[in-house]
């Protein structure tokens, strides 16, 4: 699908000059601190609306909130996958500590529930393990800090490269709709100049047709050969719709020039579009224009396949 790149708060991107984007990218990265080393990916692909799934260490567990708001400010649709991966050079020493006082409690209630339930088996070290009380991890909340610190200027880093993919790839799908949408236009102003030729050609097939009755002596209301006339002339006379087909495409190339979010707005005109394509085609009785409406509808269908992928 393509989308139009959202902007990272309080930071400038050379994407940002891209007004619409693939909702298909990657991106990586990877920032080294104080012997912290964070690396994050962003994988997208199309969706109808934003979603994201992290993949993240247990320390930073509670930062998933954080990350999902820095995504969806510079994103708007797609189906999004951020996995980050932290490392940390260790000093020797363990990052654990043993937390005395729980032990002792554990113990305890290990040795009342022996009791309770006669069980011989005296309480052992593995029993212990299984309860993670027993263990304090005091660099936890500081580390946090500092290894957030990293992980949110890779999350950036690696948002960048993957808006940056993005909106390549929704330079490429623009300048391909603008040439599909451009064939249609010309197309359609084909198909009005053989629609007028073909007005006075089936007028007089009418009257060549009024005259042999008439030859025949066949009664003719007159009122009801006028009326005829005009419906004819209707019928044939596809100007209108003609009209609206060149003012949808030109919104759509307004569109994909100015437009925030254009997905939604470019396959709404589609759509339009499409009908206008439809008209035209039930309203000729033209060998020529109804194989020219047949190759705007299969246009019509790449285009809309294309759309998919635009955010």
């Amino acid at each position: 699908m393509l989308l139009r790149a959202g902007h990272l708060q309080q930071h400038s991107y050379p994407w940002n000059e891209t007004l619409i984007a693939s909702m298909t990218g990657f991106g990586r990265a990877e920032i080294t601190k104080r012997d912290i080393t964070a690396t994050v990916e962003v994988r997208g692909v199309n969706s109808r609306y934003l979603d994201v799934t992290t993949r993240l260490p247990r320390l930073l567990s509670q930062r998933e909130k954080d990350i999902k708001e820095i995504v969806r400010s510079c994103v708007n649709r797609g189906n999004l996958v951020v996995s980050v991966t932290v490392e940390e050079e260790s000093d020797g020493t363990a990052p654990v500590a043993v937390n005395k006082t729980a032990a002792k409690a554990y113990i305890k209630l290990l040795n009342d529930l022996r009791k309770a339930a006669k069980i011989r088996e005296k309480v052992r070290l593995e029993h212990l393990l299984k309860f993670s009380e027993v263990f304090d991890v005091p660099k936890e909340v500081q580390s946090d800090k500092q290894e957030w610190g990293v992980v949110e200027e890779a999350l950036r880093a690696a948002l960048d490269g993957f808006n940056t993919m993005r909106c390549n790839e929704g330079g490429e799908l623009a300048k391909d709709l603008e040439r599909r949408i451009t064939w249609l236009s010309q197309t359609v102003e084909k198909i009005e100049q053989l629609s007028r030729a073909r007005i006075p050609e089936e007028r007089k097939r009418l009257h060549e047709r009024i005259s042999q009755l008439v030859e025949e002596k066949v009664i003719i209301d007159q009122n009801r050969l006028e009326l005829e006339i005009a419906l004819l002339a209707d019928k044939l006379d596809v100007t209108e719709e003609c009209v609206r087909f060149r003012s949808h495409t030109k919104f759509f190339l307004e569109t994909i020039a100015n437009s925030d979010s254009a997905g939604r707005k470019l396959n709404f005109l589609v759509q339009e579009i499409n009908r206008e394509a439809n008209t035209i085609g039930s309203k000729t009785n033209d060998t020529e224009i109804a194989h020219l409406v047949v190759q705007m509808k299969e246009e019509l269908e790449k285009i809309r396949e294309q759309l998919q992928n635009i955010e």
